[in-house]
């Protein structure tokens, strides 16, 4: 500890601080802090996917659907055609049809065989429109239906399992 006796013959109060208690009282409570900020802090233990873009295999039979909103309206396209939901439910459960019965039956078709739907959607588009789009194409049969974005680039990553 430094120590001043004032010993110039002035007798003027001594103006320098001694920081050294602060710096001491500062560490005190920063290891206090680590210790406890990790009993607060509850977490549930997940192993996410490391995973930022797989490209999709574009087959013939999968079906293309565009959806946005328009003025708060949900607009949905099947290819270049603007559809509703009955149109959408209708034309969805004739394709499924047509493939079961252009591959024989469901017999001779196994899940890889089924075709997909996929969703391009406007990053502002409500989720009402885009879960209305999943719900039908899942209620006409399509077990798998995925989404298509356009990732950023240079993102380009493959799937390690």
């Amino acid at each position: 500890m430094a120590m001043s006796s004032g010993g110039g013959g002035d007798d003027a109060p001594m103006s320098d601080i001694n920081t050294t208690p602060l710096v001491d009282v500062m560490l005190v409570l920063l290891i206090i802090f680590l210790i406890a900020v990790p009993v607060v802090i509850q977490t549930v233990k997940v192993k996410l996917p490391k995973i930022a873009f797989e490209p999709t295999t574009t087959k013939p039979e999968n079906v293309a659907l565009t959806v946005r909103a328009v003025d708060g309206k949900c607009e949905v396209y099947w290819n270049m055609t603007k559809v509703n939901a009955s149109d959408l439910l209708n034309r969805a459960v004739k394709k499924l049809e047509a493939d079961i019965k252009k591959a024989g039956g469901v017999e001779n078709m196994n899940p890889d065989d089924l075709p997909e739907a996929h969703i391009r959607a406007d990053i502002d588009t409500p989720y009402r429109c885009i879960g209305g789009t999943i719900f039908t194409m899942q209620r006409a049969g399509y077990p798998k239906v995925g989404f298509i974005s356009e990732p950023e680039p240079g993102s380009i990553q493959v799937r390690r399992l």
